[in-house]
């Protein structure tokens, strides 16, 4: 995606993220994205065209690169993390530089980190998706503990691998304990369900009638409608405090190693400015929600603030990332 933008708009827009003269508007960045390239990279376009800086881009699962991160240390070649999930910017908090407080005040305290840090850039809610000619609404479960019962033997889809599905477990752990998530991962293996590597395969076997269930983040939905529209798939949200509702972000901090300071903070500016927000509204096809006042939701969605997760600390996520992947990898979710 291009946009063109005229004198005015450019000058309020660099206002906004702090910029200096020209010279703030030349260089390169590197970024590494647990973000999907299909979802974010029009957003990346956007921020190239306005400023004139070259992004150069290294695509992955957000775990990995976190821990690429974090054996790179200060030889690192990132400039910005631009996360799929608060867990592995947490993993690597202590390599990231504190942002600007302009920044930082964009984006409500449940969204960020509390030692200022990294900032969250668009929130998901996680949903059931359900094959609408297979379910009515009633009868999809309203929490995540009912699909261990043995009627979804065998038509339950998850990723475990994806690091949405991985915050997921860790907001159970911090909600219920460990005892009680290692029992429901367990009790969920036994129920053979569906895996997956990424979430809109998921979505699109739910509408090929190949699994009845699948549990993803919000946005896949839309994805998968774009190319179906008459796809029989619908979200359930879940009832409120179960650890399936979670409310989390993507995000993005800047490495205390760059040798790009001021235009990696202007990334991250941008991603929170209001024509970065208003993407996930009028552009992009995952329909995120923005995380800025002012910026509504895509028309059809509960607004924001109607969605209540389990009570959990997203700033939390990163210490808890390595006890979750390993109960993943005890429980036979990760290799």
């Amino acid at each position: 995606m291009r946009v063109f933008v005229g004198l005015a708009t450019l000058v309020a827009a660099f206002a906004l993220v702090g910029c200096g003269g020209d010279d703030s508007k030349k260089g390169s960045l590197t970024v590494y994205s647990g973000r999907e390239e299909e979802l974010v990279q029009p957003l990346i376009d956007m921020f190239e065209e306005k400023t004139g800086i070259q992004v150069d881009v290294r695509y992955g699962n957000s775990a990995d690169l976190a821990a690429t991160i974090a054996e790179e240390g200060d030889n690192s070649p990132a400039d910005v993390f631009f996360s799929q999930d608060p867990g592995s910017l947490g993993a690597v908090a202590d390599k990231l530089v504190e942002l600007p407080r302009a920044t930082l005040d964009r984006v409500a305290e449940r969204f960020r980190d509390s030692g200022n840090r990294w900032t969250g850039t668009s929130g998901r809610t996680r949903v059931l998706a359900y094959n609408t000619e297979a379910l009515t609404e009633e009868q999809v479960p309203d929490s995540v503990f009912d699909l261990t019962d043995p009627a979804w033997k065998g038509k339950i889809g998850i990723a475990p691998t994806n690091a949405s599905f991985q915050a997921f477990v860790t907001a159970m752990r911090l909600s219920v304990g460990d005892e009680k998530t290692r029992q429901w991962l367990v009790d969920l293996k036994q129920n053979d369900p569906k895996i997956y590597e990424k979430n809109t395969p998921i979505v699109e076997a739910v509408a090929a009638g190949e699994i009845d269930l699948g549990l993803v983040n919000h946005y896949y939905l839309n994805l998968v409608k774009a190319e179906q529209p008459d796809a029989p798939v619908a979200n359930h949200f879940l009832a409120a405090g179960d650890p399936g509702a979670l409310v989390s972000v993507a995000g993005a901090g800047v490495l205390a190693s760059t040798g790009n300071k001021d235009q990696a903070e202007q990334f991250v500016a941008f991603l929170l400015s209001d024509e970065g927000q208003r993407y996930y509204t009028e552009s992009a096809a995952e329909a995120e929600y923005p995380l800025v006042d002012g910026i509504p939701a895509r028309s059809g969605l509960p607004p924001l603030e109607t969605l209540k997760g389990p009570d959990v600390d997203l700033s939390t996520f990163g210490a808890e990332l390595e006890s979750t992947l390993e109960m993943l990898r005890e429980t036979g979710y990760l290799s």
